[in-house]
């Protein structure tokens, strides 16, 4: 079993991860791997501050330092999410559910916040591919007053091409991009750029990760999310406003995970992000920084 094994050697190494000597490169590979089986607690991949890198995070890394893996990696758990109720919202919510993150090699998996996706390509240090997911929308009665005027924005799936690169074992910086077009409900692109590589003080039983990440969207998705029509200027007593496409947020995220036991684990995902371009300047826009926290315990197996 993967994590035990590793559990039990990594106690054994520790110094400076990013020197690249033989024992920091043994505590990287130990990081990764451990890193690599904890799922992120997240019900959508939009909207919300936590970053796209934070939903698949060291599974760009596990095949790099372990190329031998099992076929399959299961684990389950449940947690909870504190976020803003939407992107630029002044109102936060709570929103509790499941843990679950399924993989069969590093072809296939089936996770709550990656969705449903393949791999079509992948090797050591890269992996690129599709996934299914979806988005929640927006509804005028979670804000009563705010909204009121402007129409529901649906549920709706959320198709993603994706691809990451880890740049060396010495080096482990890993660079990702994605693509999700939103099919129905905001009903448009929105495109990321993330870095972010393992933190030095991770130790037998904490790992954790960071880096920053910047969002595009295109006028679809900013017209509608963001955007007033003549009629819904007329209906909620907004200003008409023509949103345009471009920088949609730059942001930063934290993440760390305890292990309890060789199978429990509690993991939690900070990140806070900056609204930009016609998202900050819009009239709906309420608060322009925002902060986003996950808790989640699992079992892994």
């Amino acid at each position: 079993m993967v994590i035990r094994a590793t559990l039990e050697r990594i106690s054994e190494v520790s110094g400076n991860l990013f020197k690249p000597t033989i024992t920091s490169r043994r505590l990287l590979y130990l990081v990764i791997i451990l890193w690599a089986c904890v799922p992120r607690v997240a019900w959508s991949q939009t909207p919300s501050p936590l970053q796209e890198w934070q939903y698949s995070s060291g599974i760009a890394l596990e095949k790099l330092f372990e190329p031998n893996l099992a076929d399959w990696d299961v684990v389950l758990g449940a947690g909870g999410e504190y976020k803003p109720l939407y992107d630029g919202a002044e109102l936060t919510r709570k929103q509790a559910g499941p843990v679950i993150s399924i993989r069969y090699k590093d072809i296939a998996f089936a996770s709550v916040g990656e969705g449903l996706g393949i791999n079509l390509i992948h090797g050591r240090h890269y992996r690129g591919g599709i996934a299914l997911g979806y988005d929640l929308g927006r509804l005028v009665s979670n804000d009563v007053g705010h909204l009121h005027g402007l129409g529901d924005i649906g549920r709706a799936p959320v198709l993603k091409a994706f691809a990451s690169y880890a740049l060396s074992k010495s080096f482990p910086l890993v660079v990702r991009g994605d693509i999700r077009e939103i099919l129905g409900g905001a009903d448009g692109m929105l495109a990321d750029l993330d870095v972010y590589l393992p933190l030095p003080g991770s130790s037998r039983r904490v790992v954790m990760l960071a880096g920053p990440s910047f969002t595009y969207a295109d006028h679809r998705y900013m017209q509608k999310v963001f955007g007033v029509t003549a009629a819904q200027s007329i209906a909620s007593g907004y200003p008409v406003y023509d949103a345009h496409a471009g920088s949609d947020a730059v942001g930063f995220g934290f993440s760390a995970t305890g292990f309890i036991t060789d199978h429990w684990l509690i993991n939690m995902d900070a990140a806070v992000n900056r609204l930009l371009g016609s998202t900050l300047e819009s009239p709906i826009t309420q608060k322009s920084t925002q902060h986003a926290l996950g808790l989640s315990v699992a079992y892994s197996w």
